[in-house]
C-alpha cells in the first residue's frame, strides 16, 4: 500500500520483507537453526543477567560491563530475530514504515552501544592489569553507572539523526525490502531522492565510531601486552592473559562480521545481495549466542554460580511435594 507524494514519488505505508532472495523454498528449514540460536541467546544472556544482578559478590566492574553487554545482546537479537522468524514461518512479511524505522533505530542503537561497552571493557582490563592499585578508586559503581549513561546517550544521539534523515526521503513506488529486517542502507536505497548524505553519514560513523573504537581497543591491549610481558613470572603472565581471553574472543566475534557487513552495505552492488544478507544475519545471531557461553565457560566466578544455580534447582526438584 502506498501514498502518493508530489505526483511522482511515493511515501511507504507498508514494506514487504522478502528475506533472503532465492531461498523462498527453504524458509522453513532456514528458520530452524535461527530459532535454536535465538533460544540459546535468550536463555544464556538472561541467565547471565540474572546471576550478575542477584549475586552481590559479582557487582564488580568487569561483571557489570558483562551484564551491560548481555542486555545489549538481548535487545539486538530480540529486535531482529522475532520478526525474522515470523517472516520465515508464518509469511508475516508486512511491516509498517513506522515499525521499520523503530526496528532500525533499536538495531543500530544496540550495535553502537555494544561498541562502546567493548571499549569500556578494554579500559577495565587495562586498569586491572596496568594500574591495579588504582582499580577500585577509578572504577567505582558511580563511575560505571555514568559510563553506562554515556553509552546509552551517545548511542541515541548517533542514531537519531539517521531516523530523522530517513523520514525526509521520498520513496519510489516499490515496497519490496530484500532483507529479513530493516537495515539503514537497504531501506535508504529504495528512495527516489539522492541518498549521498546517508552514505557519507554511514561512512563517518564507520570511521569515527567503529574505527576509533578499534584503535582505542588495540592501544589498550598493546599496553596490556607490554605490561604482561614485563611481569616477573610466567604464572603471573598467564593469569593476566587469561583474564583478557574472554574479552578478546568477544571482540573478534563482534567486530569481524560487523565490519564486513558495514563495508558490504557501503560498497553497494559489488557484493551479491544474498551474501550481504547472510553477513547481516550472522551479525545479529552469532555474537549474542556466543557471548554468554564464552563468559560462562571461561570466567570461573560466573561458571561456579551457574553450576550452583542449576544444582539448587535440581535438588529442589528431587524434594517430594
Amino acid at each position: 500500500m502506498m501514498k502518493a507524494h508530489n505526483h511522482t514519488v511515493f511515501y511507504p505505508v507498508i514494506y514487504i520483507l522478502i528475506s533472503i532472495p532465492g531461498t523462498e523454498e527453504s524458509h522453513f528449514w532456514i528458520a530452524i537453526p535461527f530459532c535454536l540460536i535465538y533460544v540459546v541467546s535468550l536463555f544464556g544472556n538472561s541467565l547471565l543477567l540474572f546471576i550478575i544482578l542477584t549475586e552481590q559478590s559479582l557487582h564488580e566492574p568487569m561483571y557489570l560491563f558483562v551484564s551491560m553487554l548481555a542486555a545489549a545482546d538481548l535487545l539486538l537479537s530480540t529486535t531482529t530475530v522475532s520478526k525474522m522468524l515470523a517472516v520465515f514461518w508464518f509469511r508475516a512479511e508486512e511491516i509498517s514504515f513506522a515499525a521499520c524505522l523503530t526496528q532500525m533505530f533499536f538495531i543500530h542503537v544496540s550495535f553502537i552501544a555494544e561498541l562502546a561497552i567493548l571499549l569500556a571493557m578494554a579500559f577495565d582490563r587495562y586498569v586491572a592489569i596496568c594500574n591495579l592499585l588504582r582499580y577500585i578508586s577509578l572504577l567505582t559503581k558511580s563511575v560505571i553507572g555514568k559510563m553506562g549513561l554515556v553509552v546509552d546517550t551517545s548511542s541515541f544521539c548517533i542514531i537519531l539523526p539517521l531516523i530523522v534523515l530517513m523520514k525526509q526521503l521520498n520513496f519510489c513506488p516499490t515496497n519490496l525490502l530484500p532483507h529479513t529486517y530493516c537495515e539503514h542502507m537497504i531501506v535508504a536505497r529504495l528512495a527516489c531522492d539522492d541518498i549521498t548524505v546517508h552514505v557519507w553519514y554511514g561512512v563517518a560513523v564507520a570511521i569515527l565510531v567503529i574505527g576509533s573504537d578499534i584503535v582505542l581497543i588495540a592501544v589498550s591491549y598493546g599496553l596490556i601486552l607490554r605490561a604482561v610481558f614485563l611481569l616477573p613470572s610466567k604464572e603471573a603472565r598467564l593469569k593476566a592473559l587469561r583474564t583478557c581471553g574472554p574479552h578478546v574472543c568477544v571482540i573478534l566475534m563482534f567486530y569481524v562480521p560487523a565490519v564486513f557487513s558495514s563495508l558490504a552495505h557501503q560498497i553497494g552492488n559489488i557484493i551479491p545481495g544474498y551474501i550481504v544478507n547472510l553477513l547481516d544475519n550472522l551479525y545479529v545471531l552469532i555474537p549474542p549466542m556466543l557471548n554468554p557461553i564464552v563468559y560462562g565457560v571461561t570466567t570461573k566466578e560466573i561458571l561456579k554460580r551457574v553450576i550452583n544455580l542449576f544444582y539448587r534447582c535440581w535438588s529442589r526438584s528431587l524434594v517430594p511435594s
